[in-house]
């Protein structure tokens, strides 16, 4: 465990101006507030600036950190220690963990111990990651899958059964609460935080809860109006009325046939795209041809 000494004499929260409860989502949103209004960049020749930041980059390096954070709290938890030199003290020289060691016998502190009472009080497992790479299909559909645990703490390297819901997106973080490593001395498990990779789709896409496809129609079916085919993920097609003058581009929505999620399904996007045949019959270019001439403006 890196413990510095300056975790007992600073307290982060307050450099970045957050409660201790704050949210990790709340402790990245502050630092980068912070860190904009005091970068050196935009405060020139500003010591006392320059300084602030260094203060806030230092905060958030622990408490941007889900395992330093843990430590620093437990730290924080144990209060103010009087190290002083003179007989039967001792002087703050060294890494305090190897102080913390010594009291503790050899033990680690941050796993439950109470320094100095011999009692124990709850500690909560630590959190652990994963990352996991799904295909378009699991990820719209949900799926039960392992994941091979990864991070600083002695579970690194296990496989876990883990239930990935629908819809899950590419680049996002899954918390699953109490998946994490089991808590000490009664306390909590921590959670688990499943990084996933979605691989592409050959066919369709996605925007958000919404699937995508790309249909090509022919010119005259465009100009003329036509019912296509468009294919849906579930596998089975849909007919939809093309309209005279339809448009390359134009997005035609099915409705129901996208990602079914908790806050309800999304749609099918259809978007048109004109296909020009790029080897024409003398009978087709005769005939474009004709059509062209009764054109009286040019696009």
């Amino acid at each position: 465990m890196d413990v510095k000494r300056e975790w007992l004499e600073t307290d982060y929260y307050k450099v970045l101006g957050v409660s201790s409860s704050a949210s990790d989502k709340e402790i990245t949103k502050a630092y980068r507030k912070l860190a904009r209004k005091l970068h050196p960049d935009a405060n020139p020749d500003d010591a006392k600036a320059e300084e602030q930041f260094k203060e806030v980059s230092a905060a958030y390096d622990v408490l941007g950190d889900g395992e330093r954070r843990a430590q620093y709290d437990q730290v924080r938890h144990m209060g103010p220690m009087n190290f002083q030199t003179g007989p039967g003290g001792f002087t703050m020289e060294g890494d305090l963990a190897d102080i913390f060691s010594a009291f503790m016998g050899g033990g680690r502190f941050d796993r439950g111990g109470a320094p100095f009472s011999g009692q124990s009080r709850p500690v909560r497992g630590h959190d652990l990651q994963a990352h996991l790479t799904l295909d378009f299909g699991e990820a719209v559909q949900g799926v039960t899958t392992d994941v091979t645990l990864s991070g600083a703490t002695g579970q690194a390297g296990r496989s876990i059964s883990v239930r990935i819901p629908a819809g899950v997106s590419d680049g996002q973080k899954i918390k699953l609460a109490g998946k994490g490593e089991p808590g000490v001395n009664g306390g909590p498990p921590g959670d688990l935080y499943v990084k996933v990779k979605v691989q592409a789709h050959p066919v369709f896409g996605r925007q958000g809860k919404n699937l995508t496809v790309s249909v090509p129609v022919s010119f005259a079916q465009a100009a003329l109006g036509a019912e296509i085919s468009v294919p849906t993920f579930e596998g089975d097609p849909v007919t939809l009325r093309l309209s005279p003058g339809s448009q390359p581009g134009q997005v035609l929505r099915v409705r129901g046939r996208g990602v079914k999620g908790r806050k309800g399904t999304g749609d099918l996007l259809v978007t048109v795209a004109l296909e020009i045949p790029d080897v024409l019959n003398d009978e087709q270019r005769q005939a474009l041809e004709a059509f062209a001439k009764t054109m009286e403006e040019q696009p």
